[in-house]
C-alpha cells in the first residue's frame, strides 16, 4: 500500500517534470528566437533548435520513466503492450529529432 502510493507519486512527479521541461525548452527557444530576430542575440537557428530539441528529448525520457513506474503498479499484458508501444514511439521520435538537428547546416536564414 505505502509502496504503491510512493510509486504513484513519483510517477506523477516525473510526468509533470517532463512536461514542464518541454515547456521550459519552448520558452527558452521563443526568447532566443525573438532575440535573434531583433538582433539582440546572435545565436544561430541551428543552436536554438538544438537546445530546444535536447529539452524535448529529456522531457520524453521523463515520460518514459513515469510510464515504466505506472506499469510496475499495473503489470497486465495490455499495460506492457502499451508501455512497449509508447517506448518504441518515443524512441523513434527521439532518434529522428536528434538526426534532424544533427543534419542542419551551421546557419541558415528563414
Amino acid at each position: 500500500m505505502v509502496l504503491e502510493t510512493f510509486i504513484g507519486v513519483v510517477e506523477t512527479v516525473l510526468g509533470v517534470f517532463g512536461g514542464l521541461f518541454i515547456v521550459y525548452g519552448a520558452v527558452i527557444a521563443i526568447v532566443e528566437l525573438v532575440g535573434r530576430e531583433t538582433r539582440i542575440r546572435e545565436r544561430s537557428y541551428r543552436d536554438i533548435r538544438w537546445a530546444f530539441t535536447t529539452r524535448i528529448l529529456i522531457g520524453l525520457e521523463f515520460f518514459v520513466a513515469a510510464d515504466v513506474l505506472k506499469t510496475i503498479l499495473e503489470p497486465t499484458l495490455q499495460d506492457l503492450a502499451i508501455l512497449g508501444s509508447l517506448v518504441a514511439i518515443r524512441t523513434v521520435v527521439s532518434y529522428f529529432l536528434g538526426k534532424e538537428v544533427q543534419d542542419l547546416p551551421e546557419d541558415r536564414e528563414m
